[in-house]
């Protein structure tokens, strides 16, 4: 453990549990072992040196799993492929979010999926899993996996848990079954998975010698508006470089589950050198202080926007969490669990690619670019952009159009993105 780090602060005053939003500030961290540093210093280094010949005997029997460490006892710093104290602090904080036991940070969102898939799949096994989903993640699932001879099985998540239990009652699928893998909200149409259901699925197709995990790429919501982890989820995936790192300056990703899986998935991750630099832990530590203003004014601003839209006349359909009604499959999903509808917000124009285009190209408040979750506000056409290694056929299945475009709300004056939209779509 890191000198750094060592007998960090408590979480509680008196019997007062504090909130992860003031844990933000120095949870993990004691500035009197960093020369009064108000924040961790960054550890640019390669290697630590060891005290003596048995404690680095001893870091390394616990890194590799030699030997079960001793109550209480921890891996001491070895090699920042392994460990850093910049990622062991930041890997504190970013458990109490999510209430996770631990966390292991990657270099990037992409790094964080591949290497934890990889940990728990092996040829023969089966993944299934829900679409839409990233098209990073897509492409990984559809053509490196098989390559693998990993089979993988698409869901569409609008067709819910009944659609995942139809499919398992193919027995080539269900006896294989090694990993339910679900991204909800769905990207970009933000259709959502009952996740303890997905938890009760795997619960029942797991077999006594093979545990079936179900593992939630959380991005959409973000660690404030979504708890899958609550909800029967093994694992919680992210990329950090949405609302965690949330100023489009820093790419990094993000795995937390039991102390038990996170172990494993570090393993594999220090064999894959795919763990996050000193740099993107800093950096990610900073944005994490301000991650719950940055998500509310978000969140405050994105429920404006989609209110405007939906009665616009050259907007066809909106998909936004926050307009769900009682008569919706997803309703009661919603409620029991999301926090909040985010800020991330789908729809559809009236025409087509040529309508989607004109729009974009009349924006100048947003920024026509990739990515979300950042502090200025992004617009997209996922069919032509995120979306487009997916199949024309499959997106079309997936309810993506050539008609669709994808907004990230920043924390920019929501009538000033309204004045923007509403330029926008006057030429169309």
């Amino acid at each position: 453990m890191s000198m750094a780090k060592r007998d960090s602060h408590s979480r509680t005053i008196g019997d007062k549990q504090l909130h992860a939003e003031s844990l933000m500030m120095g949870y993990g961290y004691r500035p009197e072992l960093s020369e009064g540093a108000i924040k961790p210093p960054i550890f640019f280094t390669s290697t630590f040196v060891f005290r003596t010949a048995e404690e680095g005997k001893a870091f390394f029997e616990l890194a590799y799993g030699l030997r079960k460490g001793n109550p209480n006892e921890e891996m001491g710093l070895i090699y920042s492929r392994l460990n850093n104290p910049d990622l062991e602090i930041l890997e504190d904080r970013l458990t109490l979010w999510d209430e996770a036991e631990a966390a292991a940070v990657f270099e990037s969102g992409m790094a964080a999926i591949a290497t934890t898939i990889l940990q728990f799949v092996s040829p023969g096994d089966v993944v299934l899993h829900t679409e839409p989903v990233y098209g990073g993640t897509d492409y990984l699932l559809k053509r490196i996996l098989p390559r693998l001879r990993i089979r993988t099985v698409g869901v569409p998540a609008h067709q819910g848990l009944a659609g995942i239990e139809m499919r398992l009652r193919d027995r080539e699928i269900s006896g294989n079954l090694a990993l339910i893998y679900v991204e909800t909200p769905a990207n970009p149409t933000n259709a959502l998975v009952d996740i303890a259901g997905c938890a009760r699925l795997a619960q029942r197709y797991s077999r006594p010698n093979r545990r079936v995990l179900v593992a939630i790429d959380n991005t959409f919501l973000g660690p404030l508006w979504q708890h899958p982890l609550r909800h029967g989820a093994d694992l919680v995936l992210y990329s950090a470089t949405k609302f965690i790192g949330g100023h489009s300056d820093v790419i990094a990703g993000l795995c937390l589950g039991t102390k038990e899986l996170i172990a494993q998935v570090k393993t594999m991750r220090t064999i894959f050198g795919t763990m996050a630099s000193p740099m993107t832990g800093w950096m990610l530590m900073r944005s994490l202080e301000t991650l719950k203003l940055r998500m509310t004014a978000q969140m405050k601003s994105a429920r404006i926007v989609a209110d405007y839209l939906v009665d616009h006349p050259k907007v066809q359909r909106v998909y936004y969490l926050g307009h769900l009604t009682e008569e919706s499959p997803q309703y009661d999903i919603y409620h029991c669990q999301c926090l909040g509808p985010g800020s991330m917000i789908a729809f559809d124009i009236v025409g087509g690619e040529a309508e989607a285009f004109r729009f974009l190209n009349g924006l100048q408040l947003f920024h026509l670019a990739v990515s979300l979750g950042g502090t200025e506000s992004l617009a997209e056409h996922p069919a032509t952009m995120t979306h487009s290694d997916v199949d024309p056929e499959e997106r079309v299945e997936m309810g993506i159009s050539e008609s669709m475009v994808r907004l990230s709300i920043g924390v920019e004056h929501h009538e000033d993105l309204i004045a923007d939209l509403d330029n926008a779509l006057a030429a169309v």
